[in-house]
């Protein structure tokens, strides 16, 4: 921990109030010239001014001790800049006037310091918005921010905020995951100042491990929860790695980072996850508000009401980019509060005929640590199930986010040993996922759990959009096991963590932003938030509906657009270790061979004569049961034969060419004849 702060003060910078020289300003490091007035014994003094080098910037971290105005430490990050020199360079003819009309005051060591310098904004300053995911799906959530002056892109601040995955879907046979495509980024890694996560969620930090680490472990800034599991999630990736992180922990929600016009600052957000975070990136060409996902929670179990009002007295103009998900749930009218689920768990818990089994996500650690309070209060025993829940659960309990009464949990290997009506069992899988605890117990693969018919299954999480029919059909296998399976369809066993339509228009009433952005969602729901700001009123043109990939370039005093060219955001699929080595023509394949199977076809030849030697050898695989199929086999043999008895030997590359007759030839065959096209793999042997 103590390492850990070190490093973030010699990276980022609290702000501080005070006067202070231009010259110390990182990207001002070349002149500046102050002409001031000031009275002394009603007279005036004499002025002089000073031409100021700087050499390249040194940084050099301090902490502030706490005062009566600023309690706490806090994070800064000081120019260490040469003693103020005056020089005779040539300066431009005006400047030469001006000096020679100024007469000095040797008692101020050469220079003024200013009074009050209003910086002038930059029309040739850009903040740019870059989202390489999130805007198309739910999942893959990444944004950059790019902070730089025209002619100096080289010099450009980068911030990144979130670095999630996505699940695969269906049609995408054998990949575990997505990531974000960070091409853009390529050359420009030293550029980046810190990535940002807003919560532990794994659409927001689930590709983390690879992404950190291909962009040469910048900064990660995050509250004590979130950068624990990303810690626990680059180590599973690779063994040993995680010490590699830089890592910066917001400890209050007054925490600021500056870089050099970019400051970066926080605010409360509720979420379904403890230590989520809110982001503001304060720039002279507007104030980002990004909540990540969030809610409004009328009923928040003992924590204060968040509300967003302040934000609305942040620096203008304000550009609010808002998790759009909500947009799904027409109204808060019969939405269910916390007060209500609880209620309900505990009715589910007092009146189950034998075990429980509660199916939510390993990241839910509140929802989790409110059963185990339940079962501590009835007398039940709980036991977890799923890697990550495990670990999810030891991180809160290191942190001391989450105190669990001695006994009351119990290792999974040990159920067997309780009563069943003394026994809950809280379990991963409730989005289907095929290796899942809930799956496994399905498909009767689990190693300590087989259902019975008195088993109650409880469905506490939300149906994430994309795994509808994946649910649907565990719910259905599940029911076959079972007598008591409850969702949220019959029973509030679940509040989500994200809001409603109502919410959005809640939220734009509270933060009154200047630009809408709406994000993290897929395309259709982007643009029903549109619709929803329209009809509260919002100026069309003061909304950007943005893709993947999309350019969005705000200016100091000038209007906003989107870029007409686009970043490339094409999918980096994750197979295993395998990190982006999966491309279109091989899920193509896949999917040919999941849909249709392969047919493996073997042909000996001489190599002088090109005449077979043996009879052509037929493999299948996925395509039909050879055995049941005997005339199509024969016919295809002869079909082989044909090809390559006819076929001149002499021809350049004839090995090849006999590969890629035979591959179009049978295709062609096989579906004149049972209207399938499984893949042809020719393998020619030549003795």
């Amino acid at each position: 921990m103590i390492q850990n702060n070190r490093m973030q003060r010699n990276i980022g910078r609290h702000e501080t109030t005070g006067n202070k020289s231009y010259a110390a300003h990182r990207r001002n490091p070349v002149l500046t010239l102050a002409e001031s007035r000031r009275k002394t014994n009603n007279q005036y003094n004499n002025y002089k001014t000073a031409q100021q080098t700087v050499p390249k910037n040194v940084y050099k971290g301090v902490a502030n001790r706490s005062t009566k105005n600023n309690p706490g430490a806090r994070i800064q990050r000081i120019t260490q800049a040469q003693p103020v020199k005056r020089t005779n360079r040539p300066v431009t003819a005006l400047g030469r006037k001006i000096i020679n009309k100024i007469p000095t005051n040797t008692k101020m060591g050469g220079y003024i310091k200013p009074k009050n310098i209003i910086e002038k904004t930059n029309q040739d300053e850009v903040l740019r918005i870059i989202p390489l995911g999130g805007c198309e799906e739910v999942g893959r959530n990444m944004t950059l921010f790019e902070y730089y002056k025209k002619g100096q892109e080289k010099n450009k601040d980068i911030i990144i905020l979130d670095m999630g995955l996505q699940f695969p879907e269906e049609d995408m046979p054998g990949i575990d995951y997505i990531i974000p495509n960070v091409e853009y980024l390529k050359g420009q890694e030293k550029n980046i100042r810190a990535v940002v996560f807003s919560h532990g969620h794994l659409d927001h930090i689930g590709a983390a491990p690879m992404l950190l680490e291909k962009l040469g472990n910048p900064m990660i800034i995050g509250r004590d929860l979130t950068i624990e599991m990303i810690k626990h999630r680059v180590e599973d990736y690779k063994k040993g790695t995680s010490k590699n992180l830089k890592t910066s922990y917001i400890k209050t929600l007054d925490d600021k980072y500056t870089f050099g016009k970019i400051t970066i600052k926080f605010f409360a957000v509720e979420h379904s996850i403890k230590d989520a975070v809110g982001f503001i990136l304060e720039t002279p060409a507007g104030t980002v508000i990004h909540p990540g996902d969030w809610t409004l929670e009328a009923d928040p179990q003992g924590r204060p009401i968040v509300t967003y009002g302040h934000l609305a007295n942040l620096k203008t103009p304000t550009i609010l980019m808002l998790e759009s998900l909500a947009v799904e749930t027409k109204n808060s009218i019969g939405r269910p509060t916390e007060t209500q689920m609880l209620a309900n768990l505990t009715q589910i818990i007092e009146e189950a005929p034998g075990r429980i089994i509660i199916g939510t996500f390993a990241s839910q650690v509140e929802r989790i640590t409110q059963i185990i309070d339940i079962a501590t209060k009835h007398g039940k025993k709980v036991a977890l199930d799923g890697y990550s829940m495990k670990m999810n659960m030891k991180l809160a309990q290191q942190l001391g986010y989450i105190k669990v009464k001695m006994g009351t949990l119990i290792d999974i290997k040990d159920i067997n040993k309780y009563d069943i009506h003394k026994l809950i069992i809280l379990a991963t899988g409730a989005q289907g996922e095929s290796n899942a605890v809930l799956s496994r117990i399905v498909n009767r693969n689990h190693k300590y759990i087989t259902l019975g018919k008195s088993d109650t299954i409880v469905f506490s999480s939300s149906v994430i959009p994309g795994n509808e029919r994946t649910i649907q059909r565990l719910k259905d296998n599940l029911y076959r096991l079972t007598d008591n399976v409850i969702h949220s369809d019959i029973m509030d066993v679940h509040v989500s963590g994200h809001g409603t339509v109502e919410d959005i228009k809640e939220m734009l009433r509270q933060i009154q932003p200047t630009y809408f952005i709406p994000v993290y969602a897929n395309h259709y729901m982007l643009k029903e938030t549109a619709k929803v700001a329209l009809r509260q009123g919002f100026d069309k043109d003061k909304i950007f509906v943005p893709d993947n990939g999309s350019v969005l370039e705000f200016y100091p005093n000038a209007k906003p657009k989107i870029l007409d060219k686009k970043v490339n955001t094409d999918y980096v699929f994750v197979d295993g270790l395998g990190v982006g080595d999966i491309s279109h023509i091989v899920l193509r394949d896949r999917k040919m061979m999941s849909e249709d199977g392969m047919i493996v076809v073997i042909v000996t030849v001489d190599k002088k004569t090109g005449k077979l030697l043996t009879s052509p050898d037929l493999i299948s695989r996925g395509f039909i049961y050879m055995k049941e199929n005997q005339k199509l086999m024969n016919d295809t043999r002869k079909r082989v034969r044909t090809i390559v008895n006819d076929t001149d030997p002499k021809i350049e590359a004839f090995p090849d060419y006999i590969k890629n007759k035979i591959r179009n030839d049978i295709g062609k065959f096989l579906f004149k004849n049972i209207e399938r096209r499984p893949m042809v793999l020719p393998v020619v042997i030549e003795v």
